[in-house]
């Protein structure tokens, strides 16, 4: 009862790091596409330019407790903030399934922000920041080193992955933007060469689905872009946590 109490405890914990820094990952997402600092000058209102207290800026339940308005001008604003924040805390939480406290976790719990931020940012601007990337890379080697069975399956990883990815984007002229190409090579290095699959697999699986959805919905039309980042997003943090299952119940499905 004890054990199961403490794990209890740690996922908890774990959901309440995520929104907290969910919090943060908002900043980014909205400044770094526009060049800003995500640490300077501190949050404010977009309506009234009102610095935000610390009532204002309690993950999630800020927004429940204003109602999901500025009490300064009583402006609303987006329902988002509360999503990315939630959305962090609840993958935070999922990772502890997987992996036990420790440098792992920490780098995991990295990848994953990173994840989410790119996700975002690729929504609103159809871009994906070579800045984060860069941040992404080393510590991806780093944690392939503890992780992966050996640096080869990283670097198998990264060249199945980003060498797929640059094949279509030579033969799409276009379809795919270069971006995705870089992405997927940094996830290939995190993932390894089975789980790379695993990730490109859903990333195409999931974004047919939804692109099919959205031009039937005529929310899209044909040429309009979407944004593949995203996917590839979902696609990574399913093939890190899942990637062993998902291969094991393919083989045993269809062998």
């Amino acid at each position: 009862m004890l054990e199961r109490g403490f794990v209890y405890l740690l996922f908890g914990l774990y959901f309440v790091i995520g929104i907290v820094i969910g919090s943060f990952l908002n900043v980014c997402i909205y400044r770094l596409p526009l060049g800003k600092s995500v640490i300077s000058p501190p949050s404010a209102c977009g309506s009234c330019g009102h610095r935000l207290g610390d009532l204002d800026m309690i993950p999630v339940l800020s927004y429940f407790l204003l109602r999901g308005r500025c009490r300064y001008c009583n402006a609303a604003y987006s329902a988002r903030y509360m999503l990315v924040e939630l959305l962090t805390g609840i993958l935070f939480a999922l990772c502890g399934l997987y992996y036990l406290p420790g440098l792992k976790i920490i780098l995991v719990f990295f990848f994953v922000a990173c994840l989410i931020v790119q996700a975002f940012i690729d929504l609103d601007h159809q871009i994906l920041l070579d800045e984060i990337l860069m941040l992404m890379l080393p510590t991806g080697i780093i944690y392939a080193y503890y992780a992966l069975p050996d640096m080869w399956d990283s670097l198998y990883g990264a060249l199945f992955a980003g060498g797929l990815m640059l094949l279509i984007f030579l033969l799409s002229r276009g379809g795919m933007g270069a971006g995705d190409v870089k992405l997927s090579f940094v996830l290939g290095v995190w993932l390894g060469f089975k789980a790379s699959i695993v990730c490109l697999m859903l990333a195409f699986v999931f974004g047919g689905i939804i692109g099919v959805l959205l031009l039937a919905s005529g929310i899209k039309q044909r040429k309009d872009p979407i944004p593949f980042g995203p996917f590839l997003c979902i696609g990574a943090y399913i093939a890190l946590l899942f990637s062993p299952y998902l291969i094991y119940f393919y083989w045993n499905l269809f062998v």
